[in-house]
Order: C-alpha cells, then sequence, then structure tokens
C-alpha cells in the first residue's frame, strides 16, 4: 500500500509539473500572437514611413511656393491673385488627404522647445519671449500616426543679452548657432 501511495503521488506531482509547463506554453503562446498582432499593425501603420517624409517634402515646396506669391487682395496682379486661391485650395486639400492618412503638420510657434518635435537651427535674444520658447517655425513638425516623420526646424529664444536669468534654451543642447553667425 505504501508504494502505491508513493507513485501516486509521484504521478499527481509529474501531472502538477506537466499542468505547469501547458500553462506557462499557453501564456507563451498568447504572447507570441500579442506580439505578433503588435508587430504587423506597427508594419502596416508605419511602412509608408519614406513615402510620407517625400509628401511632407512635397508639402513645404508648395508652401513655400505660395509664400513667394503676391497677395491674392493684390488688385494689380489679378492674375497672379487667382493662381495663388487655386494654388491654397490646392494646397488645403493636399493637406485634409495627408491628415486622412495618419500625416499631420504641426507649427510650434510660441510652444516650448522639445528636442524630440524641433530642431534648433539658431537662438536668438528676446525679451518679448521666454527662453527656450519657439520664436518662429522656418518649416512644420511633421508626424505619421503620431511617430515623428520631420522635426521643425525652428529659432528659440534665449535670454538677451546681460539677463541670462540662469536659463539656458535647449537649442544650445542640439548644437545651434546663434543668429549673428552663419547658420
Amino acid at each position: 500500500m505504501q508504494a502505491a501511495t508513493t507513485r501516486i503521488h509521484e504521478l499527481e506531482a509529474r501531472l502538477e509539473e506537466m499542468r505547469d509547463k501547458w500553462v506557462r506554453s499557453e501564456a507563451e503562446i498568447q504572447n507570441v500572437r500579442t506580439r505578433s498582432r503588435r508587430e504587423v499593425d506597427d508594419a502596416r501603420q508605419y511602412a509608408v514611413q519614406k513615402f510620407a517624409r517625400d509628401v511632407v517634402e512635397v508639402a513645404e515646396n508648395l508652401r513655400r511656393g505660395l509664400a513667394s506669391l503676391p497677395p491674392a487682395s493684390d488688385s494689380d496682379l489679378p492674375l497672379a491673385g487667382k493662381l495663388r486661391e487655386g494654388f491654397e485650395s490646392v494646397e488645403r486639400s493636399f493637406l485634409g488627404i495627408l491628415e486622412r492618412n495618419g500625416i499631420t503638420g504641426t507649427d510650434p510657434t510660441g510652444a516650448l522647445f522639445d528636442a524630440n518635435l524641433h530642431q534648433a537651427m539658431a537662438e536668438q535674444p528676446s525679451a518679448d519671449h521666454p527662453p527656450g520658447t519657439v520664436m518662429q517655425a522656418w518649416t512644420s513638425a511633421w508626424t505619421l500616426n503620431g511617430r515623428l516623420l520631420k522635426p521643425a526646424m525652428v529659432v528659440v529664444a534665449k535670454a538677451p543679452d546681460g539677463g541670462d536669468h540662469g536659463a539656458r534654451p535647449h537649442a544650445e543642447a542640439t548644437g545651434a548657432e546663434s543668429l549673428d553667425k552663419t547658420v
């Protein structure tokens, strides 16, 4: 009887060990499924990242072209005004298409400098802006479904000369040049 009881305890221990291995295997399989699903979703969402960067260049070039046209209200050049209105309509449509596909542009002017979203091209002394804020944006920050595609190129405010107040703009940490230097 003792041998049978010992054998039953051994078999129960093995059964518990096998049950534990089975539960761990099931958990690992579920983890693999979840990880694979997440990787497929990421691949689907960000597979167009290179293309999106190229398209963002087109949007920025369109904006630069529009900025070079005379204002639509200029009565001396009615044709240029109509061209401007037409291109502005094209730009609105184009930006709408980009947004529907997860590509968004953000103008950081007035925001605090964020090295994750902005590239400091210069820093400039300013009494009108708090140190470390974006005074001017040369380009917008572009994201694809929340992931940075292209940082905004910005000019960051710093304390006026003689009034540093102990605050150093983040632009210095990125190697930004002062506006009085060649960028």
